[in-house]
């Protein structure tokens, strides 16, 4: 079974700390960099609340299909890295926090996933450039809210 990954990359003028943070806060900033029309309602905490260990749900609307997502949190290299793995599909989207000049942050979203037959042949070519446009969406966001935090 093929593995399908999809990724999107920017430079955020926002420092690493301070973006970090907002990715690991579920329970204030996080749901603030959740790009509309993608993401329907608020980000809900049902475990923890920051960083690894915190269990999240949440609904998407993404190539019209609407499904209720719930994730674990976990944090490869904290600091650096957090991950959220989908508890239905095994998917796993992660979010990568690395110094650039000038103070700024480069991140990195990207999902891995893996679907068997039609499903996955369908996915493997219609989700990336779907996901790359809410990644960047998202990276938009995340600047904003980070910077004002900083």
């Amino acid at each position: 079974m093929p593995t399908n990954h999809v990724a999107a990359s920017a430079t955020l003028d926002a420092p690493p700390q301070a973006v970090y943070a907002v990715l690991a806060d579920y329970r204030g900033a996080h749901a603030d960099i959740l790009p509309d029309p993608w993401f329907l309602g608020r980000l809900e905490v049902e475990e923890g609340g920051t960083g690894a260990g915190t269990v999240i749900r949440f609904r998407t609307r993404i190539l019209g299909a609407t499904r209720t997502i719930r994730a674990k949190v976990s944090e490869p290299e904290p600091g650096r890295v957090l991950a959220e793995t989908d508890f239905e599909t095994g998917a796993v989207t992660s979010f990568t926090v690395d110094p650039a000049e000038g103070g700024r942050s480069r991140v990195t979203i990207a999902m891995e996933w893996t679907r068997p037959g039609l499903q996955g042949w369908i996915e493997r070519w219609l989700a990336p450039p779907v996901l790359r446009r809410i990644y960047v969406a998202e990276m938009i966001n995340l600047e904003r809210v980070a910077a004002a935090r900083a």
